[in-house]
Formats: C-alpha cells, sequence, structure tokens
C-alpha cells in the first residue's frame, strides 16, 4: 500500500506545530490536537508535567517562552510508521527538535534540546495528535546539560 499521501500529511501536522509555537500563534494550535490529547513533558532535571489538550499545552509554552524576544522551533528530524498496531488510522512518530532561543534579560542566546514520541490519528477532519511525550536530550547556555537518550517508542506513550 502507497502511504505518500498520509506520510506528507503527518509532516504537515508536524511542521504546522513548529510553526504556530515559533509565531506564538496559540489560537492556531487547537486544529492540531484531538481535545483530550494527553502531553507529558519530561523535563529530566526539572520534572514531568502533564496536560491535556491544545488550550493547556499551549498556555503553558505561551508563558515559557515570554522570557525570550527570539524563539524559533525547528524539526530537526522525524521518523514515521503509518498503521502502527494494524490501524491504517494511527501512526506513531518520533520528532528530533532544537528550540533557538534569545533571552530578553541579558541577550544571551541558547538551544535546547529533545525528542517528541507521538501517536496521530485520522479522523474525517485529518490527521491530529492523539498523544505526545516529550523529552529534553540536551540544552545549550548556562545551563548547559546532556541527558540520556530516552528508550521510548510510539507504543510507550
Amino acid at each position: 500500500m502507497d502511504d505518500t499521501a498520509d506520510y506528507i500529511a503527518l509532516r504537515r501536522l508536524q511542521s504546522a506545530y513548529a510553526d504556530i509555537v515559533t509565531r506564538r500563534a496559540w489560537t492556531e494550535l487547537g486544529a492540531l490536537f484531538e481535545p483530550a490529547c494527553p502531553v507529558i513533558l519530561d523535563l529530566r532535571d526539572r520534572g514531568t508535567m502533564e496536560f491535556t489538550g491544545a488550550d493547556e499545552i499551549g498556555a503553558f509554552i505561551a508563558r515559557s517562552i515570554e522570557v525570550f524576544e527570539f524563539f524559533r522551533f525547528e524539526v530537526v528530524n522525524t521518523t514515521i510508521e503509518i498503521g502502527i498496531g494494524g490501524d491504517p488510522d494511527l501512526a506513531g512518530a518520533r520528532m528530533y527538535m532544537c528550540e533557538l532561543r534569545r533571552h530578553r534579560d541579558d541577550g544571551d542566546w541558547s538551544a535546547m534540546h529533545g525528542l517528541y514520541v507521538d501517536q496521530m490519528r485520522r479522523s474525517a477532519d485529518g490527521w491530529r495528535f492523539a498523544k505526545r511525550r516529550y523529552h529534553s536530550v540536551g540544552r545549550q547556555g548556562a545551563d548547559s546539560q546532556v541527558f540520556d537518550w530516552p528508550g521510548v517508542g510510539w507504543t510507550d506513550i
């Protein structure tokens, strides 16, 4: 079976997320998520946080990036598997990402590297995030750190 159209739609979903976060266009975020989508953030040394849906995660991200005068969310690489568990309307992805930021208070630049492990579900409205789990994997700047890569797949979230 040729899954090219689904792959492109899923990549567009990931790109739309990066674009919305970069532009801080929080009102657009809801179209990308199932309403009850759990979002778990594993910030490693800063603990784990859980959110439900686009509004909750959007509000958290908005507060978190207010300290940056420049902020860009980049998708570095991604792997996508369509039809996980034999369900043609369920896909999994690992999305490697980087945030490039400039702090308002001192003008210092920093970067953060992470991994999203996602399940996406197709509905009548198209592909949407159904479950998301984020893991910090490294930070550059005043609080530089490197963390072990998480051994988590899309069926583990």
